[in-house]
């Protein structure tokens, strides 16, 4: 299988990117990250596994990629999991119009243009699978956190636009999924939650995310499933 993974420079990101060259049935991966040096990191643990050539890395914003740059490891794409995000942390009335555009472009707009440009290459004969990692934020009815409107609004968008896209793809054999993950110890925990230490780390939580982005497109389409244990 060939994979594309976005916010690969840091928490469950660069871990699934590891636990994903270790897996049998990848062959080759694409980590789409925004810091160069955490990615030249990556590379060198690639490099210690022996998959230094299964592995490309772009130190780029998810909205300056293209779909040359990822062709260029991969003739086609089967599985894409969009997990870059940014989190904002303040008051309502404190967020600016900016700030709602920087966490809407990162955590909605950036998989959707991402998605479109890799329909070409996704899908067909072989089953392809989407999957975006949303958050338990965004999920209606759940528990929700001062100063995280922007952040959870923007993961119940990308949510809805899932189940949009499940039933929107299902001639060209794409599946697409959404994991609404809960607490999860990372640097954007931190950011929301200083003082909270989560029950589930980085790496636990990629080697779950892992496993359903090779597998769960047999048994789920157009899904939004939650993965948590605290919200915190």
């Amino acid at each position: 299988m060939n994979i594309v993974v976005t916010g690969a420079s840091a928490g469950i990101g660069f871990e699934l990117v590891l636990v994903l060259l270790e897996d049998k049935r990848v062959n080759n991966v694409v980590a789409i990250g925004r810091r160069a040096d955490r990615l030249a990191d990556l590379q060198q643990r690639a490099d210690a596994l022996g998959a230094s050539n299964r592995l490309m890395v772009l130190p780029s914003d998810v909205m300056q990629v293209h779909l040359g740059q990822m062709t260029q490891h991969m003739s086609r794409v089967d599985v894409l999991i969009n997990n870059a995000g940014l989190l904002k942390n303040a008051p309502f009335e404190e967020l600016t119009d900016d700030d709602f555009q920087q966490v809407y472009q990162t955590n909605v707009l950036a998989p959707a243009r991402l998605i479109r440009q890799l329909l070409p290459v996704m899908g067909g004969a072989r089953p392809g699978h989407i999957v975006n990692i949303g958050s338990m934020g965004g999920v209606q009815g759940s528990a929700k956190f001062p100063g995280l409107s922007a952040y959870s609004s923007s993961k119940s968008a990308l949510a809805g636009l899932t189940e949009c896209l499940a039933e929107e793809f299902k001639e060209r054999n794409i599946r697409v999924n959404c994991l609404a993950l809960g607490a999860v110890q990372t640097e954007m925990l931190a950011q929301a939650f200083p003082d909270f230490a989560a029950p589930v780390t980085a790496l636990e939580m990629a080697s779950y995310v892992a496993e359903f982005a090779l597998s769960a497109h047999r048994y789920y389409n157009g899904k939004v499933l939650q993965v948590s244990c605290t919200t915190p």
